[in-house]
């Protein structure tokens, strides 16, 4: 076992004696915004339909707080729910990516919140650097959807994201 100090990887080291302007807070914070957004699932809806769920700016950094809610989609089967970025603009450089941020929830669960990105480690990552094999950020607005995977809902029902986040 050992005492370890550890730094966010944000954090700026040797400005000790530099005075903090409360006016810029810097990369590792900003004003939080948040999107809300409800679909209604239909009874009959089947697997790889979409529901799109917001349009933010690619260098949103999406915060730990924000959720995904649904309520009980099948009787039977196993469909699950996968949130994913997508070009909105068609920029040349992003490819749709249907499960970026998180995957395989399971969909017929009752009344289930859920958080929005899957991996801790991702807390704070700007929407772009979700996209599988991104280097540099696009600079315009992506749609973020909620993809219906592995089988076909057989009950109606509520889906709703909150989406914290900040821009730099």
């Amino acid at each position: 076992m050992a005492v370890v100090n550890l730094k966010g990887s944000r954090i700026i080291t040797g400005l000790d004696t530099v005075p903090i302007v409360l006016a810029d807070p810097g990369e590792g914070g900003g004003a939080v915004k948040v999107w809300v957004e409800t679909v209604e699932v239909g009874s009959a809806d089947s697997a790889t339909s979409t529901y799109e769920m917001a349009r933010l700016p690619s260098n949103a950094r999406i915060l730990g707080a924000s959720t995904i809610s649904w309520d009980d989609l099948a009787s039977t089967g196993s469909p699950t729910l996968d949130i994913g970025v997508f070009n909105l603009e068609n920029a040349s450089n992003i490819t749709n990516d249907a499960d970026a941020i998180n995957d395989g929830l399971d969909a017929a669960t009752a009344t289930t919140k859920a958080a929005f990105v899957k991996d801790i480690a991702n807390y704070g990552k700007r929407l772009w650097e979700f996209v599988n094999g991104q280097t540099t950020d696009p600079k315009c607005t992506l749609s973020v959807k909620v993809s219906l995977l592995d089988a076909n809902v057989n009950v109606g029902g509520t889906v709703t994201v909150e989406i914290y986040y900040s821009t730099d």
